[in-house]
């Protein structure tokens, strides 16, 4: 018998029940949580997000797999289900670095460059209801992109879908993060995406001692859950972030200190500008990436304080609880599980959207 058929809410509406492919630590299964879905798992390759998951997700299980490994028949049994349930939902944020504009390795990443290919195969076997892909920009502006053949693939298999490349700061994230986005259904003629905000939160609405995060001095540790910590700063990095006037200030402030000045960015004042820069209390936050608790990787520094912002301020940019746990053995591993994960808040506006249509689309 398929249990996530059977999930009915007390409302007699139906309930959908979701699988988090790519799970990371778990910023889309909590969101979608939020948003009233049970999210049976999520899969990933990656065994330091585990502990983190499963801490937050209770009782979504945690499928420690490489996606393209990973047999059909195998996860059926992990998560019994089936193929062909309306109510099921299929979400795939799969690892996005081969095509982001963000500079990196590209033979580190091209490993992961078609995993839409593989979440395809068990789109293909189960046929979802619902499908949900979160990805960067690049995904559908790269030519050498697979999302072309994965839109046909929907098509083919009775799929209506709508996407485009979306700003998660018009869903209720502190935070400058474009994003492609698409929601695919079977048994609907039309689809659309989420509706957005027109008013957008900014840094003040997230940090300050008045959101409960007290001053503190670059190199801080926090050893409780709360994770209040910061990333030391050498001494010259210490006099400029000093100099980095404050509310948006950036490099420029100390590009004629021939000690402080960076032999790279000599002559080259109109160019990443954002690299040692502060946020912005007026403004949302920056993308947060996986390296946003380092001064030096973009405009990472505090908007008052000379410190690179902390790791439970980068969480709460990402719109992550205040009481979400991050289990990791350093800093930098913690900074990756937050930097990677799709924004909670997204991800709840996401399955709002989607419960929505399962409602009003009588399947």
């Amino acid at each position: 018998m398929n249990i996530v058929s059977k999930l009915v809410s007390p409302s007699s509406q139906p309930s959908l029940a979701a699988v988090d492919f790519f799970c990371g630590a778990g910023g889309m299964t909590h969101g979608l949580r939020q948003a009233g879905i049970h999210v049976l798992g999520g899969i990933d390759n990656d065994t330091q997000c585990k502990l983190t998951y499963e801490e937050n997700n209770k009782p979504a299980k945690f499928l420690n797999y490489d996606v393209a490994e990973l047999e059909c028949g195998l996860l059926a049994e992990e998560l019994n289900i089936k193929s062909d349930d309306p109510y099921l939902v299929f979400t795939g944020c799969s690892p996005c670095q081969y095509w982001s504009k963000i500079q990196t390795s590209r033979k580190k990443s091209e490993s992961t460059a078609f995993l839409l290919k593989e979440f395809q195969r068990f789109v293909e076997f189960f046929h979802p209801g619902f499908v949900v892909v979160e990805n960067v920009p690049g995904l559908k502006t790269n030519q050498q992109s697979y999302l072309p053949i994965f839109l046909d693939f929907l098509g083919e298999h009775g799929y209506c879908y709508a996407h485009d490349v979306i700003n998660a700061q018009f869903y209720g994230v502190p935070q400058h993060r474009r994003r492609y986005l698409l929601i695919a259904a079977r048994y609907f003629s039309e689809v659309s995406l989420p509706g957005m905000d027109m008013k957008v939160r900014d840094v003040a609405s997230a940090l300050g001692p008045h959101n409960g995060f007290p001053p503190i001095l670059a190199g801080h540790t926090d050893n409780s859950v709360f994770m209040h910590s910061a990333a030391t700063l050498s001494e010259k990095n210490l006099r400029r972030i000093h100099m980095t006037p404050h509310d948006g200030g950036t490099r420029i402030a100390w590009k004629d200190d021939s000690d402080l000045q960076i032999n790279a960015y000599k002559g080259k004042d109109k160019i990443f500008v954002d690299v040692y820069g502060r946020m912005f209390w007026k403004k949302p936050a920056p993308t947060i990436t996986t390296r946003f608790n380092s001064l030096s990787n973009g405009r990472f520094g505090h908007p008052e304080e000379d410190r690179a912002i902390s790791l439970r301020e980068g969480a709460v940019l990402q719109s992550f609880p205040l009481e979400y746990q991050f289990i990791a053995s350093n800093m930098n591993t913690v900074a990756r599980q937050i930097g990677n994960a799709v924004p909670p808040e997204l991800a709840r506006r996401i399955g709002q959207h989607l419960i929505r249509m399962a409602s009003d689309g009588n399947i």
